[in-house]
Formats: structure tokens, sequence, C-alpha cells
């Protein structure tokens, strides 16, 4: 069963290695799981699952390979508890297989004869139509059939299924497969981190409390500043026109990038990046902000992304005064050129899927201008994206 596990989440596409496979084994040897299905649940998960968008697919495979196993332990006689026996294997007996319990001596004629057997039975039996178990046919057990049976160890009806972690798939939205959404997006955007401590002492320092309490021969509590993601970003948000298909992509990238990033600045720009940009919408026309004082006020370490479809008349990239909104004396390119200049960390993220890219020349001429560095707005482009930002 253990080798069928694992060469389905390998066919799930899981990247579990024979090291980590070998690591399960060894714990299950240690009897870390205690027998019950939901701790080796819990103990499979943290020794063969690295990345959290493959926990959806881990349950999954859980859930088929382990389906209609319940409790792994045995059930001492003592510790049964009297609503257990009394409760039919099927909440629905036909007549007949009410005679047949009467046959037998009615029910506690039934009660006595599995008392006896739980004496007789020393381990937990799987199948078969005596011993108490699961998935058989004896009278007494779980997740069998048997129209005169008693239920050990499962608490609802077959015809109910339990609910278990795997099943409820709690992490379906963590699936790289899926749909982006808040959740994948904050996945994907920790892997763009670079931990430091820094501000006031906040935290226990454990290791340093326990040595100088040795040293001075009594307590001595140490703190440090807490681990934050040190990582700095801007973040360059294209607005307006054919962006108004991609609000709610874009909004959600905002609302993970905000909670990953501690320090990050934003600003927003219509179609490619000229003189000026700005932070509020509605006084974009008021309240602009020149884009050289923003490459002045932020050093070289911060990170550079941009969010657009990149697509508009090439005019709009390549040439002074090719903005459909104003007089720009620079051309697009040019300021493109400054922000790569300076921040070396630079991508662009773009919500339209890439399979369109090649038919949009804009596209294009922003592409290599980027040097390649621009990735799809989905699971597997943010990741990538990040991977390119933390070098």
């Amino acid at each position: 069963m253990f080798i069928d596990f694992f060469t389905e989440l390998k066919s799930a596409g899981l990247p579990v290695s024979l090291r980590e496979y070998l690591t399960l084994m060894e714990a299950l040897e240690q009897d870390l799981a205690e027998r019950r299905v939901e701790d080796f649940y819990y103990l499979a998960r943290v020794a063969l699952v690295k990345d959290e968008s493959n926990l959806d697919k881990f349950d999954r495979v859980f859930g088929h390979v382990f389906k209609g196993l319940d409790l792994m332990s045995d059930v001492p006689v003592t510790d049964i508890p009297e609503e257990w026996l009394r409760k039919l294997a099927e909440k629905h007996l036909s007549e007949e297989e009410k005679a047949q319990i009467e046959a037998l001596g009615g029910f506690e004629k039934l009660m006595e004869t599995l008392r006896e057997r739980l004496k007789e039975q020393e381990k937990r039996h799987q199948g078969g139509s005596k011993w108490i178990g699961t998935a058989g046919t004896s009278p007494f057990g779980a997740y069998g059939y048997n129209p005169e049976g008693v239920r050990i160890g499962q608490k609802e009806s077959r015809h109910r299924r339990a609910v278990k972690v795997w099943d409820k798939r709690e992490f379906k939205d963590l699936d790289d497969s899926l749909a982006l959404g808040t959740r994948n997006i904050q996945v994907a955007l920790k892997r763009l981190r670079n931990f430091a401590r820094t501000g006031a002492a906040d935290e226990l320092d454990l290791d340093n409390t326990i040595r100088s309490t040795a040293h001075k021969g009594m307590l001595d509590v140490k703190m440090r500043p807490e681990r934050r993601n040190a990582v700095k970003v801007l973040l360059f948000f294209d607005i307006g026109g054919s962006m108004d298909d991609h609000i709610r992509v874009c909004e959600e990238l905002f609302s993970a990038a905000r909670t990953e990033f501690k320090v990050m600045e934003h600003f927003y720009f219509h179609n490619c990046l000229y003189e000026y940009v700005w932070k509020e919408n509605r006084r974009r026309h008021s309240e602009r902000i020149n884009t050289m004082d923003v490459l002045h006020k932020y050093p070289a370490d911060y990170k550079a992304i941009f969010v657009g479809d990149a697509s508009m008349s090439p005019y709009e990239i390549a040439y002074a005064g090719g903005s459909v909104e104003h007089w720009n004396e620079e051309s697009g390119s040019a300021w493109i050129q400054k922000v790569t200049g300076l921040y070396k960390n630079a991508i662009w993220l773009n919500p339209v899927p890439q399979h369109h890219w090649g038919y949009t020349h804009s596209i294009r001429m922003l592409q290599e201008l980027m040097e390649n560095r621009m990735y799809p707005l989905t699971v597997e482009g943010l990741t990538e994206a990040m991977k390119e930002l933390a070098r």
C-alpha cells in the first residue's frame, strides 16, 4: 500500500524522492503516527510535501489510496463506548435482516458475541468474515457490510461519508493548476524572501538566553529583533483602458503583495511608463509624481515589478509624443531603460495569456526591453518571476 502511495504521488506530479519515502518509513517504524490514520496523514504530509502548492495534490492522492481507512489502532474492550456497540452497520434494515438478528438471539446475544470476539482478538484485522476489523463481512467492524453488524471505530454511517482533512481538501486553492487567487499569489510571492532582524528587540532569543543563563548561573533573558522579510519592492501598475479587464487579478496581486512585503511602494501609469506616475487614480491629473524623483528616492536595492498587459500602439513605446494622453518628451522605451538600468532586479507581469503574446507587437517590444523578463500572471509565472527577482 505504501509503495502504491509513493508511486501515485509521483504520477500526480509531486516531486517526492526515495530519500523522503524512506524517511517516512523510518518514522513509521518509530511509531510516530501512533497507528492513527489522522496522525499518519500529517506525518506523511510533513515528510513528503516540500511546497505548499502541492498540498491539494497530496490530499487527493491520500484520499484515493487510503479511502475507507478510518482507524489503524487496536481497540481495547474497555475503550469502546457503549454508543458504538448500539449502532448497527446499516441505518435501514429490511424486515428479513431484522428477523436474522432475532434468530441469533436478539441484540443482547449479538453484544455478548462481540465481547467474546474482542477478548480473543489480539490485533487489528482488515477484511474477512469473522474478526473485528475494517472492510470485511464480519458482523463487527467498520466500512464493511453485514446486515446484523456492529460498527467499531466508525462514528457515522457509511451512507454519510466521514469528512476527513484530506476529504475536505482545505488546501485546494493552493493547487498550482487552479485559477490564480490571493492565496495562490501569496504562496508564489513567498519565494521572494531575504530575512533580516530589524527594529526593536521584541522576540525571545532562546539560544542566547540559555547560554547567558548557564554562564551567569542565574536566569538572564535575552531578546532580539523579530526576523522580517527585508525585500523592498516597487510596484508599477498599468491602469485604465484594456487593463480594466484585469482589475480583479491586479487587486488580488496588490493585496497579497501588501501582506507579504513589509517595505513596498506602488505607483500607477497608463500603457507605458513616462515622465510621471501617480498614487491615487482619482487625483492622477492633480497629484502627479515625477518618475525621476521616484528613481532618486528609492535606491538600487529595490526590486521593480511592472504589471500590465503591454497592449498598446507601438508608437507609445518607441517615439516621443507617442502617448495617447499627453505629449511625452521622451519615449516610453527610454523610461523603461532608465528603470531597468537602475534596478537590476526588474520584471514585468502580464495578465494576458502567454500564448497570445506573439500576436501583439507591443508585447514583443516590451518583452525585448525587459530582456525577456516578462512573465504571465499565473501561479507558475509568478513562481518563475520570484526566482528571477531573488537572483
